[in-house]
């Protein structure tokens, strides 16, 4: 099929012809019949084709942390693109894949001394839950095959992640999925949580159900549990106070390596480099993408503890050590624009930028909660959350047209779950912005009810 476009700079190409993207986790026909394109960034914004400003309130898809088109980030990544397109990863090196490893262990709390790079969340959940049934079955515990998940949780859309993911609809159309898998309950409710600011007071007891699945599978058969800080794609939901250092406890007592998904909690979101320096607690392995080249180029990765790390590479043998990897793991031009990333973060101090603003953050958009129709409002670090009731006519449908109206009227960008409305600016945000936001989502809930 050939594509006409109407306009000669590419930069800011508008296709007549919508039809050949099959687009990922979107309605096409609804998309395709009244398009939101966005074709140019900057900072906190996108462009429509025609320059309208679109205030972007969810960094992108939680991944462009330090802003849009930064200039040393673009600057690194076309530098980059001159000396050195691609190197091979399987036996063979470049600098900067070690230097940007250095520089994200460096950042890690505890021993997350060794990091594993791939290309996305999906790749790298799937990547950690690998790592783990590898390291017991390496140390002769060959019976610990079983992965435990969480209800409402996001892993990526990898059968790995998908498996020990819980939610439903990105289960459902996959057949019986990987064998030997259970899940936790989630942590939301409502009733003893609702309009909490950080993380709840209730809920640290949900995690003694991990004590029952070791009485129900046997501790011999049980390899990791995989759980996000912070359910992002569910509703922004954070954990209970004390519920992830809890887990820990289980984990240690039992010999079960724990998992953090932080592909969206990573790199600032909560105001650390890692959640898990937010809640005092040394996962296994921690999961990441998104915020570690702000979303300029695909990247992702797996921090490994040292005792895992030791586990695979023991010797001096020129034998592999993980027969596991992608082609583009550690691609120059990734590893480029996630150095300038970080040097960003630490050099405009944007981590304990959130720590300062989130307080900030959470009262003026806890303002929301005297629109009609909200149920609960969540924020926690750089993240908030609307839920709202539904229409008769289904779930999600008046979240949808909430996007549409926030997009086409109010030049806003939000993400949806079900009706929840969920943000996540970027880290660069500032009062006046905050504002912005929430006066533009209260216009949006004023429409939509």
């Amino acid at each position: 099929m050939s594509v006409a476009y109407d306009v000669d700079s590419t930069a800011g190409a508008n296709p007549n012809d919508l039809e050949a993207f099959f687009m990922p986790f979107t309605p096409n026909r609804a998309f395709k019949a009244r398009p939101r394109l966005v074709s140019r960034s900057k900072d906190m914004h996108y462009y429509t084709p025609e320059g309208r400003p679109i205030l972007d309130a969810t960094a992108g898809l939680w991944c462009a942390n330090a802003g849009h088109n930064r200039d040393p980030i673009v600057e690194a990544i076309q530098k980059q693109a001159a000396e050195m397109d691609f190197a091979p990863p399987f036996q063979y090196g470049h600098p900067k894949a070690f230097a940007v490893s250095a520089r994200i262990a460096a950042l890690a709390p505890g021993d997350l001394d060794h990091v594993f790079l791939c290309n996305s969340g999906s790749e790298a959940g799937d990547t950690a839950l690998k790592i783990a049934l590898a390291y017991h079955a390496t140390r002769g515990n060959a019976t610990r095959t079983r992965l435990i998940g969480r209800e409402r949780g996001y892993h990526g859309v990898g059968f790995g992640g998908i498996s020990v993911g819980g939610m439903s609809p990105n289960r459902k159309l996959f057949g019986s999925l990987l064998p030997g898998i259970d899940h936790l309950p989630h942590t939301y409710n409502r009733e003893k949580q609702a309009f909490s600011k950080g993380e709840p007071e209730w809920g640290a007891e949900r995690a003694e159900a991990l004590e029952g699945l070791v009485t129900l599978h046997d501790a011999s058969t049980l390899a990791a549990v995989i759980v996000e800080p912070m359910s992002g794609s569910t509703g922004a939901i954070p954990a209970p106070k004390g519920y992830l250092k809890r887990l820990r406890e289980i984990c240690d007592k039992y010999g079960i390596l724990l998992i953090f998904d932080e592909v969206i909690t990573g790199f600032g979101r909560l105001g650390y480099a890692f959640a898990a320096e937010r809640y005092g607690v040394v996962p296994d392995m921690i999961t990441f993408a998104k915020g570690v080249t702000s979303g300029a180029v695909p990247m992702g990765g797996v921090l490994v503890r040292k005792h895992i790390y030791d586990t695979f590479v023991k010797s001096d043998d020129p034998v592999i050590d993980l027969f596991h990897g992608y082609t583009y793991s550690a691609h120059p031009l990734a590893c480029a624009a996630s150095l300038a990333t970080l040097d960003l973060y630490r050099e405009e101090g944007l981590f304990e930028r959130v720590r300062e603003i989130e307080p900030i953050w959470a009262d003026a958009f806890h303002t929301l909660r005297a629109k009609k129709g909200v149920l609960d409002i969540r924020t926690v670090g750089l993240v908030g959350a609307v839920d709202f009731e539904s229409r008769e006519d289904g779930v999600g449908r008046r979240a949808y047209e909430g996007m549409e109206r926030a997009f086409h009227e109010e030049g806003i960008m939000v993400r949806t779950a079900g009706d929840t409305f969920a943000v996540s600016p970027p880290l660069i945000i500032n009062e006046s912005q905050i504002g912005e936001v929430v006066d533009k989502l209260g216009r949006v809930l004023d429409k939509i009810f």
